[in-house]
């Protein structure tokens, strides 16, 4: 698990180069994500176990992710009370399981919660929509605070092996600080090695780049 194959001065470094650029002379009009892209080596996609996995970063990297709730009347109105989007179970059976307007709504929104009566509901109302888009809804509970749900969603990024030795997952914004974007950027790598059959070693290059910005290699 140990991160010294970069050191964190480096990682230090390069963010500070990235929102530099970023936040001077190249500033856009639009807040810039700071993805972290890996190449990997050693690895057979087809015959390798191909791995998955989840971690919680301590700063949010996309603060405006769109996180639409599937509710109960009681969720639906705390979501209204929240000025949160939502959808309650009416509305999904006025799609009718019609695929494209299941689509459009898959594509309206980042991420989905939904309450746990709903939950259940879903692959009836709406068939495997949400699920084929890589967005069926996360559970929530009667006790849970849906702001901090959904805060949630948006610090939790996904590394997923699919068909090719690359990867890029969006780590931070240029509007974080130098300490947030090196904290998210530190654990992400060694979550990520950690997943990895055999670690470091099938790690082949590691870059961080902003939307519009040139990649700052860190390995």
């Amino acid at each position: 698990m140990s991160g010294s194959k970069v050191p964190i001065t480096r990682v230090r470094d390069e963010v500070g180069l990235i929102l530099a650029a970023s936040n001077g002379e190249q500033k856009r009009k639009f807040v810039e994500t700071v993805e972290l892209q890996i190449g990997l080596k050693n690895y057979d996609p087809q015959r390798d176990k191909r791995f998955s996995g989840t971690i919680k970063l301590p700063y949010i990297p996309r603060p405006r992710m769109s996180v639409c709730i599937i509710g109960d009347a009681h969720d639906c109105d705390r979501a209204k009370e929240q000025d949160m989007p939502f959808r309650s179970a009416d509305d999904l059976k006025k799609l009718n399981k019609n695929k494209k307007l299941i689509k459009k709504l898959a594509a309206s929104y980042d991420a989905f919660l939904a309450s746990e009566t709903m939950i259940k509901q879903i692959p009836r109302l709406l068939g495997p929509g949400l699920h084929k888009a890589g967005k069926f809804p996360t559970p929530i509970s009667r006790a849970d605070d849906l702001a901090v749900r959904a805060n949630e969603i948006r610090a939790t990024i996904k590394f997923q092996l699919k068909k090719v030795l690359c990867l890029a997952v969006a780590i931070g914004n240029v509007q974080m600080t130098e300490d947030e974007l090196v904290s998210n950027i530190m654990l992400a790598i060694n979550f990520l090695v950690s997943l990895l059959k055999k670690n470091w070693q099938n790690v082949k290059s590691l870059f961080i780049k902003s939307t519009m910005g040139k990649p700052h290699r860190l390995l």
